[in-house]
């Protein structure tokens, strides 16, 4: 009868200790994946704001190309800017 306890006792320890264990790798696959899409969504942003920038940089480049052209007036030129800079 001890042989049987025994052997009962060390299946349901067992059991334990891999529900246990399965539980422990969730919670930090869990973790794991939480933090890698909070530094993706972190990088989408920089990336963003950074796409804008650069568009409002070429566009200012392509105006200041037009105005040493004499194609765009001083006034027009300070506008077009302005406009593009959100002022």
């Amino acid at each position: 009868m001890g042989l049987m306890r025994m052997a009962a006792r060390t299946a349901v320890v067992a059991g334990t200790a891999t529900a246990v264990s399965g539980r422990v790798a969730h919670r930090q696959a869990s973790k794991y994946d939480a933090q890698a899409q909070a530094q993706y969504d972190q990088q989408q942003a920089e990336a963003q704001e950074v796409a804008p920038a650069d568009d409002q940089m070429a566009q200012l480049q392509n105006l200041a190309q037009l105005h040493s052209q004499g194609i765009l007036s001083d006034e027009e030129f300070a506008a077009a800017k302005a406009k593009a800079l959100g002022i």
